[in-house]
């Protein structure tokens, strides 16, 4: 063969695609090369998946900075990572198939899934830190209830006192009643020679505690363990109360009377300036005074 037939030949190889596929057919080479040049097309598509994977990734990263302030995003993002990195996998494995012949490309492969697994090592560190700080976050909340058991079980113990308290006081508060409603009817008989019978009575659904008519006196009264302000001004809405709705019952004197066991200091003092008399069993605590009813 000549060198110009070859020179030729060559060109013809170099230049025209399909003079080359028909040589190459002849040759018995065509196939091969289809399949080579549809394996770059797969190579070029795997490399496009991987540039997508770290687009994902960096995805990945913002969502998990974001989503540390929520742990239901964070799982859900966890989930969306497993389904990647899964999808990563498989592809991972064809990609192993179909590289197996690509010298070339093989170290950068690595090189990336070397630092995919860095960084989903890294995500595995803040899993198990949020987990931690959910372990954490249960444990106070468990000593949270147990604080609050123990501050129900005060509060029925003292709901208990209370109730305990209360019943001994209303007992003493009764027994104070009637022990100052028969001191009060001694003395005014013994000093006034006033014979009068005192009793509960209700009006408008108030109760006064100590109350009594006679022929010409009227006595309204209360009786505490403990004498303070406050009953001085109680004992005197019920005597407006009882001028102002039961006039049947108004005589020409009253006498405003307390009975006590003990009397605070500014108590007496409010009550003389009133002209209410105090009193307990063994002496009078504010003079007894006679008021002139109009």
């Amino acid at each position: 063969m000549s060198e110009a037939v070859k020179k030729t030949f060559i060109e013809l190889l170099e230049k025209d695609v399909e003079f080359r596929y028909a040589v190459a057919g002849y040759l018995g080479i065509s196939e091969v090369l289809r399949s080579i040049e549809k394996l770059w097309e797969e190579v070029k598509g795997l490399r496009e998946e991987i540039r997508k994977l770290w687009e994902n990734q960096n995805k990945l990263w913002e969502e998990i900075k974001a989503l540390r302030e929520g742990q239901n995003k964070l799982w859900e993002s966890v989930n969306k990572l497993w389904e990647e990195v899964k999808s990563l996998r498989e592809g991972q494995s064809k990609l192993w198939e179909e590289v197996r012949s690509l010298r070339e490309g093989q170290n950068r492969l690595w090189e990336e899934v070397r630092s995919l697994r860095e960084n989903q090592n890294k995500l595995w560190e803040e899993v198990r830190a949020l987990r931690e700080e959910t372990r954490k976050l249960w444990e106070n909340q468990n000593r949270l209830w147990e604080e609050v058991r123990a501050l129900r079980e005060g509060f029925n113990m003292l709901y208990v006192d209370v109730r305990g308290l209360k019943v001994l006081v209303e007992r003493l508060t009764l027994s104070v009643e009637d022990e100052g409603r028969y001191v009060i009817e001694w003395r005014l008989e013994k000093e006034l020679g006033v014979s009068i019978s005192l009793s509960r009575f209700f009006i408008n659904d108030v109760e006064v505690n100590i109350f009594g008519v006679s022929k010409d006196l009227l006595v309204i009264g209360e009786a505490t363990v403990r004498l303070g302000t406050s009953l001085i001004d109680e004992l005197e809405r019920k005597v407006d109360l009882v001028i102002s709705r039961r006039s049947d019952l108004i005589r020409p004197k009253l006498i405003k009377v307390i009975y006590c066991d003990v009397a605070l200091p500014q108590a007496l003092k409010l009550a003389e300036e009133r002209g209410i008399w105090v009193l307990d069993i063994k002496s009078d605590l504010t003079p007894r005074r006679i008021h002139v009813l109009k």
